[in-house]
């Protein structure tokens, strides 16, 4: 049995997650419901729960100033949140899990059943990387939080030259010749890094803009890039890709 806690100031929140863990899933056991972030500390001290759901939206202590105030998370953690998309690609940039109210039970199972596989205790790195995703006037991320064969990785976003993929999972070429496997599809990967110098070039590859070294013409060509591999160009891609280039200088309507 996993034993869990809820904590959230809405208690319609609460019972609502409380029945659909009960019908969903029976191997959790929640033994407090706590209506606010200073009932959550004293439960989690009592409780010692192996799963925490955390509200994030809480009145005199949000879910984030709740955590800060253990030295160590000793449970899995599942935030709950209304938060809107900009948040959520904060969370998936983590790679802490979440879930979206209202709460849909088919990713209640999902979310619970990788705490059960893992019982992964969430690192000071995930929580600081999300803190700064989500507060703008935080310094820029230079961190992204991947799920590998080894466990977590915090993986330098600079260090990145190109993503590949591979069925279910992405294989990422770093700086060094250094070539690590993820659990995640590349669609995933794009949204994490969309926001940086990155570019999807080939239904298979998404490339780092900042480390290619030459273009070859073609149908669609393809990249020398900066550790002397080679990266292919849909023709369907290849506008796109010269215009971020050389902006200003292609238009769609040359070859």
């Amino acid at each position: 049995m996993i034993k869990a806690l809820i904590i959230d100031d809405e208690m319609h929140c609460l019972k609502t997650l409380s029945m659909l863990l009960k019908e969903y899933c029976p191997d959790v056991q929640v033994v407090k419901l706590c209506e606010n972030a200073e009932d959550g500390i004293e439960a989690i001290k009592k409780f010692k729960p192996d799963l925490v759901f955390l509200d994030i939206e809480m009145p005199h202590m949000n879910g984030f100033e709740m955590l800060e105030k253990f030295s160590e998370i000793s449970f899995a953690l599942i935030f709950t949140t209304g938060y809107d998309q900009y948040a959520i690609k904060a969370f998936r940039f983590s790679a802490l899990d979440y879930l979206l109210k209202p709460i849909d039970h088919d990713e209640l199972k999902k979310a619970v059943e990788k705490v059960d596989r893992h019982l992964q205790h969430p690192l000071p790195q995930q929580l600081e990387i999300l803190l700064q995703k989500i507060h703008s006037q935080s310094p820029p991320i230079n961190k992204i939080a991947l799920p590998t064969m080894e466990g977590l990785q915090m993986i330098p976003v600079n260090s990145i030259i190109s993503c590949e993929s591979d069925r279910n999972y992405t294989v990422l070429l770093l700086k060094g010749k250094q070539k690590i496997i993820v659990s995640k599809i590349l669609k995933e990967i794009e949204e994490m890094l969309e926001e940086h110098s990155f570019l999807r070039v080939h239904h298979s590859y998404i490339v780092n803009l900042n480390e290619i070294n030459k273009y070859v013409k073609g149908e669609g060509g393809y990249l020398i890039m900066s550790d002397g591999s080679s990266v292919d160009v849909s023709r369907s891609r290849k506008d796109i890709l010269l215009q971020k280039l050389q902006p200003g200088k292609y238009n769609s309507a040359e070859s």
